[in-house]
């Protein structure tokens, strides 16, 4: 017997979303039927709104649930377990089968799913997406660290392995960047630079750990970056050695990814290699990097996607953290929905209006 559902559903020909009335069917033998309490609204979708498409496409890739149902193979969650749903598979090195992606019928076709989708009040999903915890958790906020919290703290702690005393710069403090910066003081890293365009995101990063702040409409982050750090040494041309250990860009425009490399720090001419940018947030165009400054400085860029991450070995981690007061979901999520609010929440998200991370509450 099928499970009744509402999904959002993006059709191919507009951006405008629709709620649907489903049955989902049962589930497969490696699937699970969640009926979940919230999901994360992310910029992620956006770009999925906003690019050409060839079939309806169902949305949202992270949730708190709890399971209704579990396919004969699945052995890590049973019926009744609270679970995050995710859209990174929960253990890549110990899986033996290559996750199921979620499609659905719908009313004009077959809609597709960049994996999984939660923007619905029942979702149906591979095991792989989903990570059992404890009950007691909250079942609204903690729905961010499937995404959100991972990809920006991930950056940090898992693709960078920022250590104590080093030095950050996180370009962009929404809700991926407001991570980063939690990621960074779990880190113990020194300073913690944030830069945006908006003094209130820039003083809510402050709230969560950020040493310095940049806003990049009144100054010239770059240069402010270099004014804020002191490295050890000189470059290969004898000036001392400035910048950033590493650099986070959490937004993904161009002006962005082409600041992070020079905000890094040059190398210790024949002692040590120069700092690292780091790119989390989705690109929206290419990009053009200084080769000469690269070569010379010995810098790197590297990509970052979804904080590198396990979900069975770092949510516990996020979780810890949101336990002792660290993480404090409840001060990142600052916009909530209901699945009928879809389309005003995407607008929100659009025009600027969420100073954090919004979710849908079903």
């Amino acid at each position: 017997m099928g499970t009744s559902a509402r999904v959002v559903v993006l059709p191919q020909e507009t951006s405008t979303l629709r709620i649907e009335e489903l049955e989902l069917p049962d589930p497969g033998p490696t699937q699970v039927i969640v009926k979940q309490f919230s999901s994360g609204v992310c910029h992620s979708q956006l770009h999925q709104m906003h690019r050409p498409r060839q079939s309806p496409v169902i949305l949202g890739h992270e949730a708190t649930g709890v399971v209704l149902k579990a396919g004969s193979d699945v052995s890590h969650v049973n019926e009744g377990d609270m679970v995050l749903v995710t859209w990174v598979p929960r253990n890549a090195i110990d899986s033996k089968t290559n996750p199921v992606r979620a499609t659905l019928q719908v009313s004009d076709g077959i809609a597709e799913s960049e994996n999984v989708f939660t923007w619905a009040d029942h979702t149906l999903v591979d095991e792989q997406y989903v990570v059992k915890v404890d009950s007691n958790i909250a079942t609204d906020v903690t729905s961010i660290i499937g995404c959100a919290v991972m990809t920006g703290a991930g950056a940090v702690i898992n693709t960078a392995k920022v250590q104590p005393g080093q030095s950050v710069a996180i370009f962009g403090v929404g809700g991926v960047g407001i991570s980063a910066v939690v990621g960074a003081k779990m880190a113990g890293a020194n300073p913690i630079i944030a830069i945006d365009l908006d003094d209130a995101k820039l003083a809510f990063a402050k709230s969560f750990g950020a040493t310095h702040v940049i806003n990049a409409k009144n100054e010239d982050p770059v240069a402010a970056i270099h004014a804020l750090t002191q490295g050890v040494g000189n470059s290969i041309f004898g000036a001392p050695v400035t910048g950033a250990d590493f650099a986070f860009d959490c937004i993904g425009i161009k002006t962005t990814m082409e600041q992070i490399v020079p905000a890094v720090r040059s190398a210790h001419f024949g002692a040590n290699d120069g700092g690292t940018a780091v790119l989390v947030g989705v690109p929206t165009t290419n990009v053009e990097l200084n080769a000469i400054d690269m070569l010379i400085n010995e810098k790197h860029f590297v990509g970052s996607i979804g904080g590198s991450c396990s979900p069975d070995r770092d949510f516990p981690t996020f979780l810890n953290w949101e336990a002792s007061g660290d993480l404090r979901l409840n001060d990142m999520v600052t916009a909530r929905y209901s699945i009928d609010q879809i389309n005003e929440a995407t607008q929100d998200l659009e025009q600027g209006k969420i100073s954090g991370r919004a979710i849908l509450e079903f």
